[in-house]
């Protein structure tokens, strides 16, 4: 079984594993009852959670939400440090995850619109490249583990400040090699096999190093880096299955 789930998640286009998950989360947090592990985003307890990932990550992916390490910390950290559950604000969401996606849409202090393009939840099919959205638009926009994707980077970093009302904020969160001081990247790898071996994944066209945040600066953006991590106890972190590593880059357009 554990075999047919990860052949399934390598193997099935994103947009149709988001269709399939519905069903999925309706029946297998019952065959994880326990309370082992809790989910800060559902508020499920588990007896434990899902493996992930190309590396097969252990316990991590919440059978109800479908939320990651990532996850869990993104929301411990606008729970305790922002005002995002309670102000009134516009937010665009590139690339929702699942996880976030109904809850976000259930807020009633969010305007809350989704963009991807070809994601069945989003509202707005689109290229992060060129945003079809006037200047300062949105109060808040979320766009997690996309940017390792796209072909100019930097232009849809300039494009995500475009869009962001003065004051605003955004959550760019990407995979970071914390053994790499610079960005590794080289546009003559366009062999999927050889990007997975130098990215980690095969639709990966660079690594991030320490240098991301001086990426995110350079076109404008504040950047404060969170490590909520260190404020946690280890019991906190074993019972979330948090990742220990995880910054948070808050970047504010001022």
């Amino acid at each position: 079984m554990k075999s047919i789930y990860h052949f399934l998640l390598e193997n099935i286009p994103r947009k149709y594993l988001i269709r399939l998950s519905f069903l999925f989360t309706k029946i297998s947090p019952f065959l994880l009852k326990g309370d082992k592990v809790f989910c800060p985003i559902c508020k499920n307890s588990f007896k434990k959670f899902l493996s992930y990932g190309v590396e097969k990550r252990e316990n991590v992916l919440c059978p109800k939400c479908l939320s990651l390490e990532r996850h869990r910390l993104l929301n411990l950290f606008l729970e305790a440090k922002t005002d995002f559950f309670t102000k009134k604000q516009k937010m665009l969401h590139i690339a929702p995850e699942q996880c976030f996606y109904t809850k976000f849409k259930k807020q009633k202090n969010l305007e809350y619109i989704t963009a991807d393009l070809e994601s069945p939840i989003a509202d707005v099919k689109m290229d992060i490249q060129k945003m079809p959205f006037k200047n300062n638009e949105f109060d808040v926009l979320f766009c997690n583990h996309v940017l390792e994707h796209i072909e100019d980077d930097k232009k849809a970093m300039s494009e995500v400040l475009r869009v962001l009302k003065k004051g605003g904020f955004a959550i760019l969160q990407v995979p970071i090699e914390n053994k790499l001081k610079k960005t590794y990247e080289d546009k003559n790898i366009t062999e999927p096999s050889e990007r997975e071996k130098h990215f980690l994944q095969k639709d990966h066209l660079r690594l991030y190093g320490l240098d991301y945040p001086k990426r995110l600066e350079s076109v404008g953006f504040k950047v404060k880096e969170e490590n909520l991590i260190q404020e946690l106890s280890e019991e906190l972190i074993e019972k979330y299955r948090l990742d220990k590593t995880e910054i948070i880059y808050f970047c504010k357009k001022i």
